[in-house]
């Protein structure tokens, strides 16, 4: 059968119209839920530390540089929960080692002796420093505890090492922590002072063992006049 050019584009014409009536397919959208909000994060409450030495016992001065020394000396006091000073401006009928509570600020104090070539005339009150062997004077500045030590001589003690110019010989002149009867409460009682030390930080016996096991090894412990 022959198709007329009339009737096949008649017949196109039809079959593009029926093209072009046709509906287009629509796209559903894909709509994501929006992800919850996170949590408020848990607020964290400020705690502040107990004030240090609310008793006031320690010499503001002598608190002041023991604290710098525990930074100048990080390298060698390795332990800050508490630190020992000494104030060599104190008679030394009265208490003026501190052991000092970095944490809770509490302060307990103890007595302790100096050097007798500190004080030759004996009247309770350290004059002069030295580090110089023989000298038998008491020395100043930071010194790092180096744990329990025991001498023939002295027995139980706590061993010390000078971290500076004023005091690193203390290890070659043997100055440590030990007990003495001279530092003990009837000496005080009888003499009206303690007596005098060849420069090591002599305590009464009865407070050594606890001072022995506190200071340990890796605190600071500053004297200062």
């Amino acid at each position: 059968m022959r198709l007329s050019r009339r009737g096949l584009i008649l017949g196109g014409s039809a079959m593009l119209a029926g093209c072009a009536t046709a509906p287009a397919a629509v796209e559903t959208p894909i709509v994501l839920a929006a992800a919850p909000p996170p949590p408020p994060l848990p607020r964290i409450p400020q705690i502040t530390p107990p004030p240090l030495d609310p008793q006031r016992l320690v010499r503001p001065e002598l608190m002041s540089r023991a604290m710098a020394a525990l930074d100048v000396h990080s390298h060698k006091i390795t332990l800050r929960d508490r630190m020992y000073l000494v104030d060599f401006q104190k008679f030394s009928g009265d208490q003026r080692l501190y052991e000092v509570d970095l944490i809770g600020g509490r302060v307990t104090a103890f007595r302790t002796c100096h050097g007798r070539g500190s004080d030759p005339e004996h009247s309770g009150f350290a004059r002069r420093f030295s580090n110089t062997p023989e000298s038998y004077m008491s020395s100043v500045g930071a010194y790092a505890t180096a744990g329990a030590g025991w001498g023939s001589q002295q027995g139980p003690n706590v061993l010390l090492d000078g971290l500076e110019y004023s005091n690193n010989m203390a290890r070659d002149r043997a100055i440590i922590v030990h007990g003495a009867d001279y530092a003990d409460p009837a000496f005080l009682a009888r003499e009206g002072k303690l007596g005098r030390s060849y420069g090591c930080f002599s305590t009464a016996h009865t407070d050594l063992p606890m001072l022995r096991e506190r200071m340990g090894e890796g605190r600071l412990l500053f004297a200062y006049a």
